[in-house]
Parts: structure tokens; C-alpha cells; sequence
């Protein structure tokens, strides 16, 4: 949060434009008092994202300077995410673990349901929300879709798919004659999604299926994706879910999963999922879930009836360091 008002603020811009500003016109610049600024500037000298010079006194940007500007929004939107999602709600974890119910929605929003729900009555949610969410798909698909097959002519699944978006990616990166993608999620996303689907120019080749992954999953599919979905439940939902995938494919049919994971040891440092999610799921969406390691994914496929033909980890080294999840690929087989 120090960090965060620092941008809030305006003194980071104040700095970028006037480097050398001491606290004082710093202060008169952003309309706060000299001490609050020294008092928030403390943490950004010790963290070298700004400098100091104690001789004149003037601040000026240290790492900050070299930021590029699209890794400073994508870094802004993950504080600002965690600010107005997770801050005020995690007051409220312990009654949220006890309850399996987001107790800080309630208490603050009067909202029953989950953060997804809520997102859509109340927008400063959605716009703390939906904005990290687009850029992680728009980050994350190409390098799903580079890591899995689609039959030319599939008949595709997007398992709660939301308002389109995955369908029109996977439509795109693979595109075949007689390929289909359908969209499967709950009824009210419908309308959205085919608007989306005709400013693509995709309405022939794209369709929309609403429902809920709980009480039937359409059939007939040869192939099944599963992104961003299966972390948000805890082990006895995300097998209700697999089972159901199982039953909506055709023999030999494919499911391919995106998701984050936690390194098969746990105690990493340079894989922050564990810092991050217990307690977002948990506390702040959805009362219950969270990331599993890789090798509990694999396992709970085979259950399932699968037979896991992939599995990879996006290579850290391949993530930006502001960027929190580290995605995993799954690929399985449905067995006869």
C-alpha cells in the first residue's frame, strides 16, 4: 500500500517529470503534508525504487525509471487488484476458512455469493478484477494454445467460458475447416457472448451453450478446455467437474487444462502462488480452492478415467517477476 499510494498520489509522475523535488514540494504538488511523503518515501529508498539525496534533500526515481510503461500498468493492476479485492476482505480469512463462505463480501457488500458474482453488481470490483483478468488470458493463451493439439474439424468445448473470449482465442490459433467452439457457461453470459462472437466476425463458427458445470455438461465433444477454472474449487468439485468433462467427450476425446500450480516443492522462492493464492481463494472469491501441485492434477485426471499425455510448467524464467501465477498445461486422454 505504500507503494501503491506513492502512484495514487501522483509523486511517482511529480518525480518522473521533476527528478531532485524534496519532500516539501512533492508535498505542495500532491496536496498532502512534507512528513506524510518523507514517512511514505522511507520504504520506496530502502527498496531502491527511488532515490534520495540526503545533501539536497530532492528524491528521484532509482528502478522506477527504468520500468517499461507496460510492465508498470500490469504491475499497478495486480496492487490495485489486491487493494480493493483482498485488503478489506481478509479481515475477515479465519471466518472465511470457518465458513467456507467470502465473510468480507458479505460484511462490506452486503453480496452472498462469490467474488464473481459480486462482480457484477458493484463496479469497483469489476474494475479492479476484470481488467488483470483479460490481460492474464491475453498473456497466458498464446502459450496454451502453442502447447496443445486441436483436431482439424473438432467440435470444441470451452468449459465455463465465460463471455467468449477463450473461444474466439482458440478459434483463432486454431483454426481449421469445420472446426466449432462452444462456449459453456451460466445462462445470463449468453447475450454477451454472441455480440462478442459477431464483432469478430466468428458467429458461424462459434456458439454459446448456458448452463452449470454442476448439473450437466453438454456432449459430444472432441475436445474440452478447462483455463482459469479448476483452482477456484476445492478436490471434491474439481472432481465432480472432471468427471462430468469425461462424460462430455467422445472416445479418445482430449481435455486441456490451464491452470496455476504450486512447485512440487513447496517451499520455492521463486514461484509466488503460494504467497498469494490460499489466501485470495479462501478469503476473498470463493470460500474454498486454490492452485494444487502438478502432480495432484495428474492424479486426480487418472481418477477420472484420463490418461495424462502432458503436462508442463511454464519455465519461470518466462514470467515477468511482477507477475503472480505460474501457469501449468495438462493434457489427457479419455480412456475407453
Amino acid at each position: 500500500m505504500s507503494l501503491l499510494s506513492c502512484f495514487e498520489l501522483g509523486i511517482v509522475d511529480r518525480l518522473r517529470d521533476n527528478p531532485g523535488m524534496s519532500a516539501t514540494e512533492l508535498a505542495d504538488a500532491v496536496g498532502t503534508k512534507p512528513d506524510a511523503v518523507e514517512q511514505l518515501l522511507f520504504l520506496m529508498v530502502k527498496e531502491g525504487f527511488v532515490a534520495h539525496d540526503e545533501t539536497s534533500g530532492g528524491y528521484a526515481l532509482d528502478a522506477l525509471a527504468h520500468v517499461e510503461e507496460a510492465d508498470l500498468k500490469r504491475a499497478l493492476r495486480y496492487m490495485n487488484l489486491i487493494k480493493v479485492t483482498a485488503l478489506r476482505q481478509l479481515f475477515y480469512l479465519t471466518e472465511s476458512a470457518r465458513t467456507g463462505t467470502v465473510v468480507g463480501l458479505k460484511e462490506l457488500y452486503g453480496a452472498g455469493g462469490t467474488l464473481y458474482d459480486a462482480v457484477a453488481d458493484h463496479q469497483d470490483l469489476n474494475d479492479a478484477w476484470l481488467p488483470l483478468m483479460n490481460t492474464v488470458t491475453a498473456n497466458a493463451d498464446p502459450w496454451f494454445f502453442d502447447r496443445i493439439e486441436i483436431p482439424s474439424g473438432a467440435q470444441v468445448l470451452d468449459l465455463a467460458g465465460n463471455t467468449g473470449l477463450g473461444a474466439i482465442h482458440a478459434y483463432q490459433y486454431k483454426k481449421s475447416p469445420g472446426l466449432r467452439v462452444t462456449t459453456f457457461d451460466l445462462p445470463e453470459k449468453e447475450a454477451e457472448a454472441l455480440a462478442n462472437f459477431r464483432a469478430e466476425g466468428l458467429a458461424d463458427h462459434l456458439s454459446f451453450v448456458g448452463g452449470n458445470v454442476f448439473d450437466s455438461i453438454p456432449t459430444g465433444f472432441d475436445t474440452v478446455l478447462i483455463k482459469h477454472f479448476l483452482d477456484m474449487f476445492d478436490r471434491a468439485d474439481v472432481l465432480r467437474i472432471l468427471r462430468g468433462v469425461h462424460g462430455s467427450l467422445n472416445p479418445g476425446g482430449q481435455v486441456h487444462i490451464l491452470v496455476p500450480v504450486y512447485p512440487e516443492d513447496i517451499t520455492r522462492t521463486d514461484n509466488y502462488n503460494v504467497d498469494f493464492f490460499p489466501a485470495f481463494f479462501i478469503g476473498c472469491t470463493m470460500g474454498q480452492g486454490g492452485p494444487q501441485k502438478l502432480s495432484v492434477y495428474q492424479r486426480w485426471l487418472e481418477e477420472c478415467g484420463f490418461t495424462v499425455t502432458n503436462a508442463v510448467t511454464k519455465d519461470a524464467a518466462e514470467i515477468p517477476p511482477d507477475v503472480i501465477p505460474v501457469q501449468a498445461v495438462i493434457s489427457a486422454t479419455k480412456n475407453a
